[in-house]
């Protein structure tokens, strides 16, 4: 027997009593549970893109509801008995269930309807909503006009219907899309404004829905994903997003509604100063680099070594650019590395005649850790920081042994 969903004809119904057939053991993640079929239920299963509900059966918490062929599953934390159980539906997480999926029935059909852009899927989830539609980009004009439209229709509170129908009735009737199903239907209608094939939860009049907010759209494979919270979400998401805005004004010293002007000004002043410590890091690498070159050691095979470690103070570009620097001096071989995270750097001019990828490969096959290179340039990166300075002293050794 086909458990009897008395949602579809009052979404309203919290509480509810049922006869329990069947209560088999099962695992809820790696939670052992039990998974109870009632002869009725007020419990929506997880469908259509709208989440499961949540309550109680007697004393057992209901985990998650899901569809098995023409039965609900209940999962319950805990063993009930045959016969007779009293339910009850987690009201405020089925309320904000249904102002979010009778807001985007709305919101799709003022897509369809104004802009040509059929919803493809839906997704109800914990913070936002989201509908995949077809067609190209929405600009910021479609979707600001797509919410004004389902807004106006909110405004006018109008009243929100359950039907019943063949595909081919509610095909004469203007449904928004096409259903094969065979049978009975149940759709969604409100008044002049959609008829939906659903087996959802809704609200009885638009005006329950509150209000939407069309947030922004993201490009989804050949879709347009376009974010959207309606009701009590949108209330919170709102007063959420203004304290970002108003905690980036006082980070930035200004109204919030120059923050955009603000944060603008920001990023051209931090772009300038990147580039002015570039420059500034390339010329202090070009004057340690001389330095350097006088006191470097020559081996006997007249090759000019520079090894050596530097702390966690260093940034990592000054080190390549001051490897770059003393490789320009023939017959010089640069190997520097940093303590603080194991970066290793191996240069050399092209005519020293030595191969620092090899060399790399040699002193990290002692060392461990991964990198890689060129003859001239190689880089890589020790496991532990604290063996640098044996790396390079290894290096140094294979170089002058070569």
């Amino acid at each position: 027997m086909a458990t009897r969903r008395l949602y579809y004809d009052d979404s309203y119904q919290r509480d509810f009593s049922a006869e329990v057939l069947s209560c088999e053991p099962e695992l809820h993640g790696s939670t052992p549970a039990w998974g109870v079929v009632l002869d009725c239920t007020a419990l929506y299963p997880t469908s259509g893109g709208q989440p499961h509900d949540l309550g109680k059966l007697g004393d057992a918490n209901v985990l998650d509801a899901r569809d098995d062929g023409e039965d609900v599953v209940h999962v319950v934390d805990r063993q009930l008995p045959l016969g007779s159980v009293a339910g009850c539906v987690d009201w405020a997480r089925r309320f904000d269930h249904m102002q979010q999926h009778t807001g985007q029935h709305l919101l799709s059909a003022m897509f369809h309807e104004r802009y040509g852009r059929p919803t493809v899927s839906f997704h109800l989830g914990v913070d936002v909503c989201t509908i995949d539609l077809r067609g190209p980009e929405p600009a910021e004009e479609v979707l600001e006009g797509a919410e004004r439209a389902a807004n106006q229709v909110i405004s006018e509170d109008r009243p929100i219907t359950v039907r019943y129908g063949t595909a081919e009735q509610f095909a004469e009737l203007g449904v928004r899309k096409e259903v094969l199903r065979s049978g009975i239907l149940r759709a969604i209608e409100i008044e002049g404004a959609d008829l939906q094939p659903c087996g959802g939860t809704h609200v009885k009049s638009t005006a329950q829905i509150g209000i939407i907010l069309v947030r922004r759209r993201t490009k989804m494979r050949q879709d347009w994903r376009v974010e959207f919270v309606c009701g009590r979400r949108a209330a919170r998401v709102s007063r959420h997003d203004f304290q970002l805005l108003q905690r980036a004004g006082e980070e930035l010293g200004c109204a919030p509604d120059d923050v955009p002007a603000s944060a603008q000004r920001a990023i051209h002043e931090r772009d300038a100063n990147f580039k002015n410590a570039r420059a500034l890091l390339q010329r202090l690498a070009e004057a340690d680099a001389a330095a350097a070159l006088l006191s470097a050691e020559i081996n006997e095979n007249g090759v000019r070594v520079f090894a050596r470690v530097f702390d966690e103070e260093s940034e990592l570009e000054y080190l390549s650019n001051f490897a770059t620097q003393l490789a320009k001096s023939e017959k010089t071989v640069a190997l520097l590395a940093r303590s603080a995270d194991g970066h290793v750097i191996f240069a050399q001019h092209p005519a020293t005649g030595k191969d620092m990828k090899a060399l790399l490969k040699q002193v990290l096959a002692q060392f461990a850790g991964k990198g890689g290179g060129t003859r001239d340039f190689a880089r890589g990166k020790l496991n532990d920081g604290a063996q640098a300075d044996k790396a390079v002293r290894l290096g140094a050794r294979l170089v002058s042994a070569g």
